[in-house]
Protein backbone atom coordinates (compact mmCIF):
# COMPACT_ATOMS: atom_id res chain seq x y z
CA UNK A 1 0.00 0.00 0.00
CA UNK A 2 2.80 2.44 0.92
CA UNK A 3 4.63 1.55 -2.34
CA UNK A 4 1.48 2.29 -4.32
CA UNK A 5 0.95 5.60 -2.47
CA UNK A 6 4.58 6.56 -3.12
CA UNK A 7 4.15 5.75 -6.82
CA UNK A 8 1.04 7.93 -7.01
CA UNK A 9 2.84 10.76 -5.25
CA UNK A 10 5.84 10.54 -7.62
CA UNK A 11 3.49 10.42 -10.59
CA UNK A 12 1.65 13.51 -9.40
CA UNK A 13 4.88 15.44 -8.81
CA UNK A 14 6.11 14.33 -12.23
CA UNK A 15 2.92 15.67 -13.79
CA UNK A 16 3.42 19.02 -12.05
CA UNK A 17 7.00 19.25 -13.27
CA UNK A 18 5.94 18.51 -16.85
CA UNK A 19 3.12 21.06 -16.89
CA UNK A 20 4.35 23.81 -14.56
CA UNK A 21 8.13 23.44 -14.25
CA UNK A 22 10.72 21.82 -12.00
CA UNK A 23 9.78 22.57 -8.37
CA UNK A 24 12.20 21.99 -5.52
CA UNK A 25 10.74 20.11 -2.55
CA UNK A 26 10.38 23.17 -0.29
CA UNK A 27 9.20 25.33 -3.17
CA UNK A 28 6.48 22.80 -3.96
CA UNK A 29 5.33 22.81 -0.32
CA UNK A 30 5.24 26.61 -0.32
CA UNK A 31 3.09 26.85 -3.43
CA UNK A 32 0.85 24.03 -2.23
CA UNK A 33 0.14 25.93 1.00
CA UNK A 34 -0.37 29.17 -0.91
CA UNK A 35 -2.82 27.33 -3.15
CA UNK A 36 -4.84 26.21 -0.10
CA UNK A 37 -4.95 29.79 1.22
CA UNK A 38 -6.01 31.07 -2.20
CA UNK A 39 -8.69 28.36 -2.45
CA UNK A 40 -10.20 29.67 0.78
CA UNK A 41 -9.88 33.32 -0.32
CA UNK A 42 -11.66 32.89 -3.63
CA UNK A 43 -13.87 30.06 -2.43
CA UNK A 44 -15.49 32.60 -0.11
CA UNK A 45 -15.52 35.24 -2.84
CA UNK A 46 -17.14 33.04 -5.49
CA UNK A 47 -19.74 31.86 -2.98
CA UNK A 48 -20.62 35.44 -2.05
CA UNK A 49 -20.38 36.86 -5.57
CA UNK A 50 -23.56 35.22 -7.00
CA UNK A 51 -25.35 36.13 -3.77
CA UNK A 52 -24.17 39.73 -4.11
CA UNK A 53 -25.96 40.11 -7.43
CA UNK A 54 -29.04 38.00 -6.75
CA UNK A 55 -29.75 39.59 -3.35
CA UNK A 56 -29.20 43.12 -4.57
CA UNK A 57 -31.26 42.63 -7.74
CA UNK A 58 -34.07 40.99 -5.74
CA UNK A 59 -34.26 43.67 -3.03
CA UNK A 60 -33.37 46.83 -5.00
CA UNK A 61 -34.36 46.04 -8.59
CA UNK A 62 -32.41 45.11 -11.70
CA UNK A 63 -32.12 48.65 -13.08
CA UNK A 64 -30.11 49.83 -10.05
CA UNK A 65 -27.09 47.56 -10.53
CA UNK A 66 -25.13 50.15 -12.62
CA UNK A 67 -25.66 52.70 -9.83
CA UNK A 68 -24.37 50.14 -7.30
CA UNK A 69 -21.12 49.94 -9.28
CA UNK A 70 -20.63 53.69 -8.83
CA UNK A 71 -21.51 53.56 -5.13
CA UNK A 72 -18.99 50.75 -4.74
CA UNK A 73 -16.27 52.78 -6.48
CA UNK A 74 -16.60 55.83 -4.22
CA UNK A 75 -17.02 53.78 -1.05
CA UNK A 76 -13.85 51.81 -1.76
CA UNK A 77 -11.73 54.97 -1.92
CA UNK A 78 -11.44 55.45 1.89
CA UNK A 79 -11.17 51.67 2.36
CA UNK A 80 -8.07 51.50 0.16
CA UNK A 81 -6.57 54.53 1.94
CA UNK A 82 -7.01 52.73 5.26
CA UNK A 83 -5.51 49.56 3.77
CA UNK A 84 -2.50 51.54 2.48
CA UNK A 85 -2.03 53.01 5.96
CA UNK A 86 -2.03 49.54 7.51
CA UNK A 87 0.65 48.36 5.05
CA UNK A 88 3.07 50.91 6.54
CA UNK A 89 2.54 49.71 10.08
CA UNK A 90 1.79 45.97 10.00
CA UNK A 91 3.78 42.91 8.87
CA UNK A 92 2.43 41.29 5.72
CA UNK A 93 1.00 38.14 7.34
CA UNK A 94 -0.59 40.14 10.17
CA UNK A 95 -2.53 42.11 7.57
CA UNK A 96 -4.38 38.87 6.86
CA UNK A 97 -5.37 38.55 10.50
CA UNK A 98 -6.56 42.17 10.79
CA UNK A 99 -8.41 42.35 7.49
CA UNK A 100 -9.69 38.79 7.85
CA UNK A 101 -11.14 39.62 11.26
CA UNK A 102 -12.95 42.65 9.82
CA UNK A 103 -14.57 40.55 7.08
CA UNK A 104 -15.29 37.69 9.47
CA UNK A 105 -17.23 40.04 11.77
CA UNK A 106 -18.87 41.72 8.76
CA UNK A 107 -20.20 38.44 7.35
CA UNK A 108 -21.62 37.48 10.75
CA UNK A 109 -23.42 40.82 11.12
CA UNK A 110 -24.78 40.96 7.57
CA UNK A 111 -25.72 37.26 7.58
CA UNK A 112 -27.62 37.80 10.82
CA UNK A 113 -29.42 40.84 9.39
CA UNK A 114 -30.45 38.81 6.33
CA UNK A 115 -32.32 36.50 8.72
CA UNK A 116 -34.30 39.41 10.20
CA UNK A 117 -38.03 39.16 9.29
CA UNK A 118 -38.47 42.78 8.13
CA UNK A 119 -35.12 44.15 6.95
CA UNK A 120 -33.78 40.79 5.79
CA UNK A 121 -34.49 38.37 2.95
CA UNK A 122 -37.86 37.28 4.30
CA UNK A 123 -39.15 40.68 3.20
CA UNK A 124 -39.30 40.28 -0.60
CA UNK A 125 -40.56 43.79 -1.31
CA UNK A 126 -38.39 45.42 -3.96
CA UNK A 127 -37.30 48.90 -2.84
CA UNK A 128 -34.19 50.81 -4.04
CA UNK A 129 -34.04 52.64 -0.66
CA UNK A 130 -33.43 49.53 1.41
CA UNK A 131 -30.02 50.12 3.02
CA UNK A 132 -28.93 46.53 3.71
CA UNK A 133 -28.57 45.37 0.07
CA UNK A 134 -26.45 48.44 -0.75
CA UNK A 135 -24.16 47.74 2.20
CA UNK A 136 -24.04 44.09 1.16
CA UNK A 137 -23.08 44.92 -2.43
CA UNK A 138 -20.21 47.20 -1.37
CA UNK A 139 -19.06 44.70 1.28
CA UNK A 140 -18.63 41.86 -1.23
CA UNK A 141 -17.03 44.16 -3.82
CA UNK A 142 -14.52 45.34 -1.23
CA UNK A 143 -13.68 41.76 -0.24
CA UNK A 144 -12.97 40.92 -3.88
CA UNK A 145 -10.70 43.96 -4.18
CA UNK A 146 -8.85 44.05 -0.87
CA UNK A 147 -8.45 40.43 0.22
CA UNK A 148 -7.62 39.06 -3.23
CA UNK A 149 -5.11 41.90 -3.83
CA UNK A 150 -3.61 41.27 -0.37
CA UNK A 151 -3.12 37.59 -1.15
CA UNK A 152 -1.30 38.28 -4.42
CA UNK A 153 0.86 40.98 -2.85
CA UNK A 154 1.74 38.49 -0.12
CA UNK A 155 2.56 35.80 -2.70
CA UNK A 156 4.50 38.06 -5.09
CA UNK A 157 6.63 39.33 -2.21
CA UNK A 158 8.25 35.92 -1.64
CA UNK A 159 9.04 34.56 -5.12
CA UNK A 160 11.57 35.02 -7.90
CA UNK A 161 10.37 35.56 -11.50
CA UNK A 162 11.23 31.95 -12.45
CA UNK A 163 9.45 30.58 -9.39
CA UNK A 164 6.40 32.74 -10.13
CA UNK A 165 6.31 31.38 -13.68
CA UNK A 166 6.09 27.84 -12.28
CA UNK A 167 4.15 28.46 -9.12
CA UNK A 168 1.48 31.07 -9.82
CA UNK A 169 -0.47 28.99 -12.37
CA UNK A 170 -0.29 26.07 -9.91
CA UNK A 171 -1.60 28.29 -7.09
CA UNK A 172 -4.43 29.54 -9.31
CA UNK A 173 -5.30 25.97 -10.33
CA UNK A 174 -5.58 24.92 -6.68
CA UNK A 175 -7.51 28.08 -5.91
CA UNK A 176 -10.05 27.24 -8.59
CA UNK A 177 -11.03 24.17 -6.58
CA UNK A 178 -12.25 26.47 -3.82
CA UNK A 179 -13.99 28.63 -6.39
CA UNK A 180 -15.72 25.53 -7.79
CA UNK A 181 -16.79 23.84 -4.57
CA UNK A 182 -17.92 27.06 -2.84
CA UNK A 183 -20.67 28.01 -5.30
CA UNK A 184 -21.36 24.35 -6.11
CA UNK A 185 -22.19 23.30 -2.55
CA UNK A 186 -22.80 26.50 -0.56
CA UNK A 187 -24.59 28.92 -2.90
CA UNK A 188 -27.54 26.54 -3.62
CA UNK A 189 -28.16 25.96 0.11
CA UNK A 190 -30.54 28.92 0.20
CA UNK A 191 -32.77 27.27 -2.39
CA UNK A 192 -32.40 23.64 -1.31
CA UNK A 193 -32.09 23.84 2.50
CA UNK A 194 -32.52 27.20 4.24
CA UNK A 195 -35.17 29.04 2.20
CA UNK A 196 -32.91 32.09 1.75
CA UNK A 197 -29.19 32.84 1.51
CA UNK A 198 -28.62 34.34 4.98
CA UNK A 199 -27.17 31.16 6.57
CA UNK A 200 -24.81 30.71 3.59
CA UNK A 201 -23.29 34.12 4.38
CA UNK A 202 -22.69 32.97 7.97
CA UNK A 203 -20.93 29.83 6.70
CA UNK A 204 -18.62 32.03 4.63
CA UNK A 205 -17.66 33.82 7.85
CA UNK A 206 -16.40 30.51 9.24
CA UNK A 207 -14.36 29.96 6.06
CA UNK A 208 -12.72 33.38 6.48
CA UNK A 209 -11.69 32.31 9.98
CA UNK A 210 -10.23 29.13 8.46
CA UNK A 211 -8.33 31.24 5.92
CA UNK A 212 -6.62 33.15 8.72
CA UNK A 213 -5.66 29.85 10.32
CA UNK A 214 -4.14 28.69 7.03
CA UNK A 215 -2.00 31.86 6.86
CA UNK A 216 -0.79 31.23 10.42
CA UNK A 217 0.11 27.64 9.51
CA UNK A 218 1.95 28.86 6.39
CA UNK A 219 4.09 31.31 8.34
CA UNK A 220 4.82 28.76 11.08
CA UNK A 221 5.92 25.94 8.75
CA UNK A 222 7.58 27.64 5.76
CA UNK A 223 11.41 27.98 5.92
CA UNK A 224 12.68 31.56 6.06
CA UNK A 225 14.64 31.24 2.82
CA UNK A 226 11.33 30.48 1.04
CA UNK A 227 9.85 33.75 2.36
CA UNK A 228 12.49 35.86 0.63
CA UNK A 229 11.43 37.35 -2.72
CA UNK A 230 12.92 38.98 -5.80
CA UNK A 231 12.82 42.56 -4.49
CA UNK A 232 14.56 41.64 -1.25
CA UNK A 233 17.24 39.75 -3.17
CA UNK A 234 17.89 42.74 -5.45
CA UNK A 235 17.96 45.07 -2.40
CA UNK A 236 20.45 42.79 -0.65
CA UNK A 237 22.75 42.92 -3.68
CA UNK A 238 22.59 46.69 -4.09
CA UNK A 239 22.55 47.56 -0.39
CA UNK A 240 19.86 50.16 -1.09
CA UNK A 241 16.97 50.36 1.38
CA UNK A 242 13.57 51.66 0.37
CA UNK A 243 12.43 54.88 2.02
CA UNK A 244 9.29 54.89 4.14
CA UNK A 245 6.50 56.27 1.94
CA UNK A 246 3.39 58.31 2.65
CA UNK A 247 0.03 56.58 2.70
CA UNK A 248 -0.87 57.87 -0.80
CA UNK A 249 2.40 56.57 -2.24
CA UNK A 250 0.62 53.68 -3.96
CA UNK A 251 -1.61 56.07 -5.88
CA UNK A 252 1.30 58.37 -6.72
CA UNK A 253 3.35 55.47 -7.99
CA UNK A 254 0.47 54.24 -10.11
CA UNK A 255 -0.02 57.65 -11.75
CA UNK A 256 3.69 58.30 -12.31
CA UNK A 257 4.93 54.95 -13.64
CA UNK A 258 4.05 53.93 -17.24
CA UNK A 259 4.49 50.27 -16.28
CA UNK A 260 1.82 50.51 -13.57
CA UNK A 261 -0.48 52.57 -15.78
CA UNK A 262 -0.12 49.80 -18.35
CA UNK A 263 -1.31 47.19 -15.86
CA UNK A 264 -4.13 49.57 -14.91
CA UNK A 265 -5.11 49.89 -18.59
CA UNK A 266 -5.18 46.12 -19.20
CA UNK A 267 -7.43 45.54 -16.20
CA UNK A 268 -9.65 48.50 -17.08
CA UNK A 269 -10.24 47.66 -20.74
CA UNK A 270 -11.15 44.08 -19.92
CA UNK A 271 -13.56 45.14 -17.17
CA UNK A 272 -15.28 47.84 -19.26
CA UNK A 273 -16.06 45.37 -22.03
CA UNK A 274 -17.12 42.53 -19.73
CA UNK A 275 -19.27 44.84 -17.53
CA UNK A 276 -21.38 45.84 -20.53
CA UNK A 277 -21.99 42.19 -21.42
CA UNK A 278 -22.47 41.17 -17.77
CA UNK A 279 -25.23 43.74 -17.25
CA UNK A 280 -27.25 42.30 -20.14
CA UNK A 281 -26.72 38.82 -18.75
CA UNK A 282 -27.82 39.70 -15.19
CA UNK A 283 -30.77 41.72 -16.54
CA UNK A 284 -32.01 38.68 -18.48
CA UNK A 285 -31.48 36.36 -15.50
CA UNK A 286 -33.56 38.65 -13.27
CA UNK A 287 -36.30 38.88 -15.90
CA UNK A 288 -36.49 35.11 -16.38
CA UNK A 289 -36.24 33.91 -12.75
CA UNK A 290 -38.75 35.26 -10.20
CA UNK A 291 -37.15 34.68 -6.75
CA UNK A 292 -33.87 35.44 -4.97
CA UNK A 293 -33.04 31.78 -4.30
CA UNK A 294 -33.62 30.79 -7.95
CA UNK A 295 -31.41 33.63 -9.15
CA UNK A 296 -28.75 32.73 -6.58
CA UNK A 297 -28.79 29.09 -7.67
CA UNK A 298 -28.55 30.00 -11.38
CA UNK A 299 -25.73 32.47 -10.82
CA UNK A 300 -24.09 29.87 -8.57
CA UNK A 301 -24.11 27.48 -11.55
CA UNK A 302 -22.51 30.23 -13.60
CA UNK A 303 -19.79 30.66 -10.96
CA UNK A 304 -19.15 26.90 -10.89
CA UNK A 305 -18.73 26.71 -14.67
CA UNK A 306 -16.41 29.73 -14.75
CA UNK A 307 -14.08 28.05 -12.32
CA UNK A 308 -14.42 24.55 -13.78
CA UNK A 309 -13.34 25.86 -17.20
CA UNK A 310 -10.56 27.89 -15.60
CA UNK A 311 -9.34 24.84 -13.66
CA UNK A 312 -9.38 22.65 -16.77
CA UNK A 313 -7.44 25.28 -18.72
CA UNK A 314 -4.75 25.27 -16.04
CA UNK A 315 -4.83 21.50 -15.54
CA UNK A 316 -4.28 20.87 -19.25
CA UNK A 317 -1.40 23.31 -19.42
CA UNK A 318 -2.53 26.75 -20.57
CA UNK A 319 0.32 28.09 -18.42
CA UNK A 320 2.74 26.50 -20.89
CA UNK A 321 1.97 29.39 -23.24
CA UNK A 322 3.65 31.70 -20.75
CA UNK A 323 6.36 29.28 -19.63
CA UNK A 324 7.48 28.37 -23.15
CA UNK A 325 6.59 31.43 -25.23
CA UNK A 326 7.06 34.08 -22.55
CA UNK A 327 4.82 36.43 -20.61
CA UNK A 328 4.36 38.67 -23.66
CA UNK A 329 2.56 35.86 -25.52
CA UNK A 330 0.09 35.38 -22.65
CA UNK A 331 -0.63 39.09 -22.40
CA UNK A 332 -1.08 39.53 -26.17
CA UNK A 333 -3.37 36.53 -26.67
CA UNK A 334 -6.11 37.76 -24.34
CA UNK A 335 -7.33 40.76 -26.46
CA UNK A 336 -7.93 38.41 -29.39
CA UNK A 337 -9.94 36.01 -27.21
CA UNK A 338 -12.08 38.85 -25.84
CA UNK A 339 -12.61 40.12 -29.40
CA UNK A 340 -14.17 36.77 -30.37
CA UNK A 341 -16.46 36.97 -27.33
CA UNK A 342 -17.57 40.51 -28.20
CA UNK A 343 -18.54 39.35 -31.69
CA UNK A 344 -20.47 36.40 -30.22
CA UNK A 345 -22.34 38.76 -27.88
CA UNK A 346 -23.33 41.01 -30.79
CA UNK A 347 -24.50 38.13 -32.98
CA UNK A 348 -26.31 35.99 -30.34
CA UNK A 349 -27.74 38.19 -27.52
CA UNK A 350 -29.76 35.45 -25.75
CA UNK A 351 -29.49 34.56 -22.06
CA UNK A 352 -28.02 31.08 -22.55
CA UNK A 353 -25.51 32.38 -25.09
CA UNK A 354 -24.55 35.19 -22.72
CA UNK A 355 -24.15 32.59 -19.97
CA UNK A 356 -21.41 30.80 -21.91
CA UNK A 357 -19.82 34.00 -23.22
CA UNK A 358 -19.44 35.21 -19.65
CA UNK A 359 -18.20 31.81 -18.48
CA UNK A 360 -15.41 31.70 -21.06
CA UNK A 361 -14.56 35.42 -20.71
CA UNK A 362 -14.06 35.03 -16.96
CA UNK A 363 -12.47 31.57 -17.06
CA UNK A 364 -9.79 32.35 -19.64
CA UNK A 365 -9.04 35.64 -17.90
CA UNK A 366 -8.46 33.82 -14.58
CA UNK A 367 -6.45 30.98 -16.13
CA UNK A 368 -4.30 32.86 -18.65
CA UNK A 369 -4.38 36.61 -18.07
CA UNK A 370 -4.62 36.56 -14.28
CA UNK A 371 -1.38 34.68 -13.48
CA UNK A 372 0.47 36.76 -16.10
CA UNK A 373 -0.71 40.04 -14.56
CA UNK A 374 0.22 38.85 -11.06
CA UNK A 375 3.68 37.94 -12.30
CA UNK A 376 4.16 41.51 -13.56
CA UNK A 377 4.34 42.62 -9.92
CA UNK A 378 7.30 40.36 -9.09
CA UNK A 379 10.06 42.79 -10.28
CA UNK A 380 8.52 45.71 -8.37
CA UNK A 381 9.04 47.29 -4.96
CA UNK A 382 7.27 46.45 -1.69
CA UNK A 383 5.11 49.57 -2.01
CA UNK A 384 4.00 48.68 -5.53
CA UNK A 385 3.05 45.15 -4.43
CA UNK A 386 1.12 46.17 -1.33
CA UNK A 387 -0.10 49.68 -2.17
CA UNK A 388 -0.14 50.35 -5.90
CA UNK A 389 -1.52 46.88 -6.58
CA UNK A 390 -4.46 47.61 -4.28
CA UNK A 391 -5.08 50.94 -6.04
CA UNK A 392 -4.72 49.39 -9.48
CA UNK A 393 -6.91 46.38 -8.84
CA UNK A 394 -9.49 48.29 -6.84
CA UNK A 395 -9.78 51.40 -8.98
CA UNK A 396 -8.64 49.79 -12.20
CA UNK A 397 -11.36 47.21 -11.78
CA UNK A 398 -14.04 49.30 -10.02
CA UNK A 399 -13.63 52.51 -12.05
CA UNK A 400 -13.79 50.54 -15.29
CA UNK A 401 -16.87 48.69 -14.04
CA UNK A 402 -18.36 52.08 -13.18
CA UNK A 403 -17.52 53.31 -16.69
CA UNK A 404 -19.18 50.26 -18.22
CA UNK A 405 -22.13 50.78 -15.88
CA UNK A 406 -22.48 54.43 -16.99
CA UNK A 407 -22.75 53.08 -20.51
CA UNK A 408 -25.37 50.58 -19.32
CA UNK A 409 -27.41 53.36 -17.64
CA UNK A 410 -27.88 54.96 -21.06
CA UNK A 411 -29.23 51.74 -22.54
CA UNK A 412 -32.88 52.16 -21.49
CA UNK A 413 -33.38 55.78 -22.67
CA UNK A 414 -31.41 55.05 -25.84
CA UNK A 415 -33.62 52.05 -26.61
CA UNK A 416 -36.79 54.13 -26.04
CA UNK A 417 -35.55 56.72 -28.51
CA UNK A 418 -33.97 54.58 -31.23
CA UNK A 419 -35.24 51.02 -30.78
CA UNK A 420 -33.21 47.86 -31.27
CA UNK A 421 -31.25 46.08 -33.98
CA UNK A 422 -30.95 42.27 -33.99
CA UNK A 423 -32.41 42.11 -30.47
CA UNK A 424 -30.02 44.63 -28.87
CA UNK A 425 -30.12 48.41 -28.63
CA UNK A 426 -28.25 50.66 -31.02
CA UNK A 427 -26.18 51.82 -28.05
CA UNK A 428 -24.87 48.30 -27.48
CA UNK A 429 -24.27 47.91 -31.21
CA UNK A 430 -22.18 51.10 -31.18
CA UNK A 431 -20.39 49.87 -28.05
CA UNK A 432 -19.45 46.68 -29.88
CA UNK A 433 -17.57 48.64 -32.51
CA UNK A 434 -15.94 50.87 -29.87
CA UNK A 435 -14.77 47.72 -28.08
CA UNK A 436 -12.49 46.88 -30.97
CA UNK A 437 -10.74 50.23 -30.58
CA UNK A 438 -10.16 49.42 -26.90
CA UNK A 439 -8.89 45.96 -27.83
CA UNK A 440 -6.35 47.49 -30.23
CA UNK A 441 -5.09 49.76 -27.41
CA UNK A 442 -4.97 46.74 -25.08
CA UNK A 443 -2.77 44.89 -27.59
CA UNK A 444 -0.24 47.73 -27.73
CA UNK A 445 -0.09 48.02 -23.93
CA UNK A 446 0.36 44.23 -23.58
CA UNK A 447 3.38 44.36 -25.90
CA UNK A 448 4.91 47.16 -23.83
CA UNK A 449 4.35 45.37 -20.50
CA UNK A 450 5.83 42.11 -21.75
CA UNK A 451 8.93 43.86 -23.10
CA UNK A 452 9.48 45.93 -19.93
CA UNK A 453 9.03 42.96 -17.61
CA UNK A 454 11.47 40.78 -19.52
CA UNK A 455 14.09 43.55 -19.68
CA UNK A 456 13.91 44.07 -15.89
CA UNK A 457 14.24 40.34 -15.17
CA UNK A 458 17.12 39.90 -17.65
CA UNK A 459 19.01 42.80 -16.05
CA UNK A 460 18.15 41.75 -12.48
CA UNK A 461 16.48 45.10 -11.75
CA UNK A 462 13.30 46.43 -10.14
CA UNK A 463 11.00 48.14 -12.65
CA UNK A 464 9.57 50.64 -10.16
Amino acid sequence: MSTQAGSIKRGFIGFLKNWFGDFSKEEFKKFLKLGVIFALVIGVYWTLRPLKDSIFLSLCGKTNQPIAKWVSLFTLFPIVILYSKLVDKVARHRLFYIIGTIYFIGTLIIGGLFLHPTIGLCNVKEDPFRILPWVWYVFVESYGSIVVALFWAFAADMVSPDAAKRGFPFVVMLGQLGAIFGPMFLTPLGKNVFGNSGPTVLICGALILLMMGAVYFFMATTPKDQLKGYTQQVTDKSGHKEEEPGFLEGLKLMLSQPYLLGIFAVISIYEIIVTIIDYRFKFMVTSNLPTEVERSAYLGDYAVWVNVISFLCLFFGISNIQRRLGIKASLVLMPFIVGVMVLSFYMFPQVQTLFWIMVFAKAVNYALNGPALKQLYVPTSHDVKYKSQAWIETFGSRSSKATGSAFNLLDKPFTRSFGEVQGISYLIAIGTYLSFGLLAAWLMVALYLGKTYQKAVDQDKVVC
